[in-house]
Parts: C-alpha cells; sequence; structure tokens
C-alpha cells in the first residue's frame, strides 16, 4: 500500500488588535533606562554598576529590520514600572489567552479550507512557549473547536511549527489521521526582556494555524508537501532558563536569564550556513535546483540573516517577491514567523510553482518544509 501524499490545505492567522511602534518602545525603555541611572548614579559613578545605554529607533531598525510588532497588552509593556505582559488571570472554566488566540487562527484556516472541526483527527499546539505545563493547550484548543481525536503540545522554539508540520505530514503519510491542525499561539512578549536595550524591540505576539490533509480530501487550490526534514545541534547561545523547578524560587525572581537570552553575533555566523546548507542539501535530495525556487517562506528573525540565507540558496540577492518579509510589522514572532510569511505571500503562486517554509532558531533547530501548489 503506498502513503498518502500529505498537503497543506489551508493556513490561518490571528493578529492581535493593539501594536507597538519603534517610537513607542523607545520612549518606554529610554524612560526607565534615565529612571534607573539617577537611581544608580553613585554606584555607576563609583564604577560598581554599568550606565544603561539609552535604545533608538535608528538602532532598533538598523539592528534587525523591525518596525512594529503586534501585542497582546499594550499599555503594561509600555508601562515603564511593568515592561510585561499583564491581564487578568482566568478562572479555570474560561478558556486561557494561549488557547483562544489559537482557536481563531485555527478557525480562519478551517474557513479557508472549507473544512468542519468534525472534520479535523487531530491538534498540535507547536509554540515556543506554552502557558501552563498541563491540561495541554492543543486539548484545550480541540475542545473549544469541537474536535474529537487526540492533541498534543510540542516546543522546539521557533521550529516548532515546521517540527508540527512534519509530525502532522507523517501521520497522514501512515494512514493515523487524515486532518490535522498545526496551531502556533506565540505570546512571545510574555519571555522577552523588556529592560535589555538589546533585545526589548524584538519579539511580538500572534497566532498561526495550518491544516494539513490527506490529497484527496484537500480543497482546491492546495500544496503538496514535496518534503520535510528537521535538524537539531545543540546550543546555548539562544536560551530561557525558565520552569517549575526555579520560577519560585526567591533567588531566580528578576534574574535576566528566565526570559530570553542570546549571544546575536555567534547565532548569526553559526545559524546562516547551517540554515543555507540544510536548505541547499534538502533541495537536490529532493532533484530540486535551489535557484529555481519560486519563493522562501524564511523564519521571520532578523532581517540581515534572512537576506544572507536568500542569497546563498539562490545565488543571487533575493527580492522582496523571492523572500517576503514580515518582521518590519510583526517583529519575531517565533514559530509563527514562517508561517505568518506564507499565510500572507502565497495565493499569487502559480500551479505548479515550488518554495519552502523554513524556519530556524534556538537549539539550534531548524526544519524545511517544500512544498508545491497543485491547481
Amino acid at each position: 500500500m503506498s502513503a498518502i501524499t500529505p498537503v497543506i490545505s489551508a493556513t490561518g492567522l490571528f493578529t492581535p488588535p493593539d501594536s507597538i511602534s519603534n517610537a513607542e518602545l523607545v520612549a518606554s525603555y529610554n524612560t526607565y533606562a534615565e529612571r534607573y541611572n539617577a537611581q544608580h548614579a553613585a554606584a555607576i559613578a563609583a564604577g560598581d554598576l554599568a550606565e544603561l545605554a539609552l535604545s533608538s529607533v535608528e538602532f532598533i531598525e538598523k539592528a534587525s529590520g523591525v518596525k512594529s510588532r503586534f501585542v497582546m497588552s499594550k499599555a503594561a509593556l509600555l508601562d515603564p514600572n511593568v515592561m510585561a505582559p499583564r491581564w487578568a488571570e482566568r478562572p479555570n472554566d474560561e478558556i486561557s489567552v494561549m488557547a483562544e488566540m489559537g482557536v481563531l487562527a485555527a478557525r480562519d484556516a478551517l474557513a479557508k479550507a472549507g473544512r468542519d472541526p468534525a472534520d479535523v483527527d487531530a491538534v498540535l499546539c507547536a509554540a515556543s512557549n506554552m502557558q501552563r505545563p498541563y491540561p495541554a493547550m492543543a486539548i484545550e484548543i480541540q475542545n473549544a473547536l469541537g474536535i474529537e481525536g487526540f492533541g498534543f503540545d510540542m516546543n522546539v522554539a521557533c521550529s516548532s511549527a515546521t517540527f508540527g508540520i512534519q509530525t502532522a505530514a507523517d501521520f497522514i503519510r501512515s494512514g493515523n489521521a487524515r486532518s490535522v491542525l498545526v496551531v502556533s499561539p506565540e505570546i512571545c512578549t510574555g519571555h522577552n526582556n523588556m529592560r535589555n536595550r538589546d533585545s526589548h524591540f524584538i519579539f511580538g505576539d500572534v497566532a498561526t494555524a495550518v491544516l494539513v490533509e490527506a490529497v484527496d480530501m484537500a480543497p482546491h487550490p492546495h500544496w503538496e508537501i514535496v518534503g520535510t526534514r528537521l535538524k537539531t545541534v545543540y546550543s546555548n547561545n539562544i536560551r530561557n532558563n525558565f520552569g517549575f523547578l526555579n520560577c519560585a524560587t526567591p533567588e531566580s525572581v528578576g534574574t535576566d536569564d528566565k526570559l530570553f537570552v542570546q549571544e546575536g553575533r555567534k547565532v548569526f555566523k553559526e545559524v546562516v550556513p547551517m540554515v543555507s546548507a540544510m536548505i541547499a542539501d534538502h533541495a537536490a535530495a529532493l532533484g530540486i535546483d535551489p535557484a529555481s525556487l519560486r519563493r522562501l517562506w524564511l523564519h521571520q528573525a532578523n532581517q540581515g540573516m534572512n537576506r544572507l540565507i536568500s542569497q546563498r540558496v539562490l545565488g543571487h540577492e533575493a527580492s522582496e517577491d523571492e523572500s517576503p518579509t514580515v518582521l518590519d510589522t510583526y517583529g519575531n514572532t517565533p514559530s509563527a514567523g514562517s508561517i505568518i510569511a506564507f499565510n500572507r505571500y502565497s495565493d499569487d503562486l502559480a500551479a505548479g510553482d515550488v518554495g519552502v517554509i523554513c524556519s530556524f532558531g534556538a537549539g539550534y533547530s531548524a526544519g524545511t518544509v517544500f512544498v508545491r501548489k497543485a491547481a
């Protein structure tokens, strides 16, 4: 019996209603930094503490390419006394914030595919951070949508969505499911250190959904999944040490390593060649000339990284059409970034066009999903 061909039937997107511009973010951070410097003036003068440098719009855009980001908790993030997401804790009988975001993205994908939730067999919640350890976010999303079957959470940081797509595709190929939702709700501002000049601007919030199905039930048009490949290489250069073993200890409160930390230059130097080679090698294994790829939907982490990866894969400087960006308006949205790019910039491709969805991030982790447009 031949394996069933998995396809992407549709994708969905939930974008929060509020957005923070770089100017707003800089005003908040600089107020905090000026207060800090004033409060610790004596220690700074004595050389016991380092003075906090101010941020600027120009610095942020040059470092990242980010111009604004969508967020779930704007007022609290911009409050110099808080600088973190805040919302009222919900009772256990009310849907959680993360699940609510995921449900909205999932409904968008289902509507585009003309699919009823009863047709879906499984839900995978693939994201960089979960709102709680258990019950699984995927099961809560499954319950809210009224889906029978099963669900589970998975976390491979910024590569979670592509790892989820391969997992879903494998379920389809093996016959263990015919329709799988891969949902990636990302409240990334919750694990960002808004008091760190080098990273206060990086993240935004969003949720995406990818409906992976057997080809014989897929709507038209759809995207055939030509091949998937995953890769992990251990690295400490992107890290977050928050967890249930340390979150309640007095000594851990307020320590920077319980939030996102990275060695940005090392990440750039090591990840760019790794991902470029991975895309090229995977393309060759599939009999695809990398230079012929119609579009690259890359992880939206850093404009410079994406520019260089695209150039190495295509053999020339990529145009915005060949490697579109959403980083400027969404910021870095971990696992959701490449899916947002695919969601917004894929309808215009013609039948037969081939592209690659690629994510990469902490771990290191990377995933490639080569797709072909079907009429």
